[in-house]
């Protein structure tokens, strides 16, 4: 997959529309429809959208997203995209959504289909929605399809719920919308090594500052480390129990492991919330907590 920062002409794609901030079951319905649509027309496919979320020029405020931008784009090109189009919102923010159409779709990409969310909105005071798109299909020659609301149950499935469930610690809730467990993937770094003295030695990782942040509290996980993976128990938080810190940590114990693993880039996979972070009266306190928390893996 290419990746592009500014506008460059490629003829006769097959576009998705969107933010696609996760990439969950909803983004890949729509992402699987333009893909689809590439294969069985012989042309090549791209997603439109932008380097930072539009809230961050409207309200001068950045979001917490789901995945970091490089995980985007991996799941992304996972899905069988051809080009992905990460342009500046400033500089298309002022374009009505008839100027959006002609002035950058049509211009330079003159599409053959266009696909969106059934909650699509482009264009200066979001002038451009779905009904737009439909109703000037067949003036610039493409293809519209309005992708329905996918559901999780009676809800749907939007980045906005999943990014709720994820602040209230309703770990499983998010992963049955994003359709893959949230993760954390990192660069394993050397810690105080607290654990190791109660007999819970852990690999820490920095908690990425973009990502929508979980509340404090020990989970359930699975690691993925070179290839492989394992069970582990993660706690995320200030570890009241044997430090003063007030700096956050994301620190797992790897069940049945003891490889040196410092340097290493590990994912950290997310079950479940098992409880919220505590203080303990003292460290045995803590260590049999602990026990109690892996049986509950």
């Amino acid at each position: 997959m290419q990746i592009f920062k500014d506008l460059t002409k490629i003829p006769e794609l097959s576009i998705a529309l969107g933010f696609f901030d996760g990439l969950h079951k909803g983004h890949n319905a729509v992402i699987k429809n333009t893909v689809d649509f590439a294969k069985q027309n012989n042309i090549k496919s791209a997603v439109i959208t932008f380097q930072d979320h539009p809230c961050c020029f409207f309200y001068s405020t950045k979001p917490k997203y789901i995945l970091t931008k490089d995980e985007k784009r991996e799941k992304i090109a996972e899905l069988g995209i051809d080009y992905l189009f990460e342009l500046d919102f400033e500089s298309i923010s002022g374009l009505k959504a008839e100027e959006y159409l002609k002035d950058v779709l049509v211009k330079y990409f003159t599409p053959k289909a266009i696909t969106t969310g059934w909650n699509h909105n482009f264009g200066y005071k979001q002038s451009g929605n779905v009904k737009f798109l439909a109703l000037n299909a067949e003036k610039y020659d493409y293809k519209y399809f309005e992708i329905p609301p996918q559901k999780e149950g009676i809800k749907n499935i939007s980045s906005t719920t999943i990014r709720d469930y994820l602040f209230d610690g309703l770990i499983e809730d998010a992963n049955k919308m994003l359709g893959y467990k949230f993760y954390i993937k990192g660069k394993v770094i050397e810690g105080q090594k607290l654990g190791r003295t109660i007999g819970f030695r852990t690999a820490n990782i920095i908690y990425p500052q973009e990502l929508v942040e979980l509340p404090f509290g020990v989970y359930s996980v699975d690691v993925d480390i070179d290839g492989l993976n394992y069970k582990g128990i993660t706690n995320f938080g200030i570890r009241p129990t044997v430090s003063e810190s007030k700096i956050c940590s994301l620190e797992t114990h790897i069940l049945n492991f003891d490889n040196d693993i410092y340097g290493k880039t590990i994912t950290i996979n997310f079950n479940k919330m098992i409880r919220e972070e505590k203080k303990f009266n003292s460290v045995e306190e803590l260590k049999k907590q602990i026990k109690k928390d892996i049986q509950n893996l």
